[in-house]
């Protein structure tokens, strides 16, 4: 179906901007190149903030290698230790790195007076599953020891990501709960990709998903990397991986989940937000019509009306 005509017109400039590729090894490092070149312009933005930006790196281990990590904090001195966000980023596994949503990041920090953290976690096809998820266990065991040193409350935590960066937070959400890890207050997920058997064909899927920026090609292709050697849409594919596998999403945070009406990514998301209510868990639903995949990441009327929603319920998870 041509969805086209369903878009919103403030949002076609960015069909224009960023061309729908369906991504393959041969697409890849153009892919990364983009983001790239994307994060870079962003971490320059976001110095013109009244925010202290600083990497800081967390030292390898036996089994993991440094893990480098984008802080970013309020310039303004603080009266008590601040709450503190834990950021995915995107990149469907096999791009992308914390500058990449410097600026909104900054936004974060500063309307919600916290510290935000965002480690530079491993990447396909290079590092398969588990490779990133325990990069983002890593850190969020290390910004409860290190507490004090960063002036944070180590009790209160805030999770979020967008794209593959909010399926790693809702993964992380389940791992640490089942690992008796550092409580999350909340969890706040963007378009977030969460099942891999997608690939595999509903029979029910919305005709109007995923003809913009994240195809079911693309989707394929990063499932098929993120699970090597397994097969996506096979059985033995782990809930921490794709939360939608989960049989059992009680006691997790609160949470936030947002996505566009025209984003592949929605059938999934509706699903895993009915289910999480089903078992007990608050959820906050936005669907957001007319809206394709990444469209917060513009200079939009529907971006801000979305992101300021998303700041709001980060505030109630904090208790602002």
């Amino acid at each position: 179906m041509n969805t086209r005509p369903l878009v919103l017109p403030e949002l076609l400039p960015l069909l224009e901007e960023v061309p729908t590729v369906d991504l393959s090894p041969d697409a890849l490092p153009g892919f990364r190149r983009g983001l790239e070149y994307a994060a870079g312009q962003s971490f320059l933005q976001a110095e013109d903030y009244p925010v202290i930006l600083e990497r800081l790196t967390i030292p390898a281990t036996d089994t993991a290698p440094d893990l480098r990590l984008l802080t970013v904090r309020p310039r303004k001195d603080a009266t008590s230790p601040r709450p503190v966000l834990l950021h995915l980023h995107g990149g469907g596994y096999f791009a992308g790195q914390p500058e990449l949503t410097a600026t909104q990041l900054c936004q974060f920090a500063q309307d919600l007076d916290c510290v935000v953290i965002s480690p530079d976690y491993r990447l396909t096809p290079k590092h398969p599953f588990p490779a990133a998820i325990e990069d983002a266990y890593t850190t969020l065991c290390w910004i409860t020891r290190n507490a004090d040193t960063l002036g944070i409350d180590a009790s209160r935590i805030g999770l979020t990501g967008e794209s593959a960066g909010g399926g790693l937070a809702a993964g992380l959400a389940l791992l640490t709960r089942d690992r008796e890890g550092p409580p999350l207050l909340f969890q706040n997920l963007v378009y977030p990709v969460l099942d891999d058997r997608t690939t595999t064909g509903q029979p029910d899927a919305s005709p109007v998903g995923g003809e913009f920026i994240w195809t079911r090609a693309s989707n394929t292709f990063m499932w098929t990397a993120l699970l090597n050697p397994i097969t996506p849409g096979s059985a033995d594919v782990s809930p921490y991986a794709a939360p939608a596998r989960a049989t059992d999403l009680s006691d997790l945070p609160p949470t936030y989940l947002s996505v566009g009406a025209l984003d592949l990514f929605l059938d999934e998301d509706l699903a895993y937000a009915q289910r999480l209510i089903h078992q007990g868990v608050s959820v906050e639903l936005e669907i957001v019509p007319g809206a394709c995949h990444i469209f917060d990441q513009t200079d939009t009327p529907v971006a801000t009306r979305s992101i300021a929603r998303r700041i709001d319920a980060m505030k109630r998870g904090f208790g602002l």
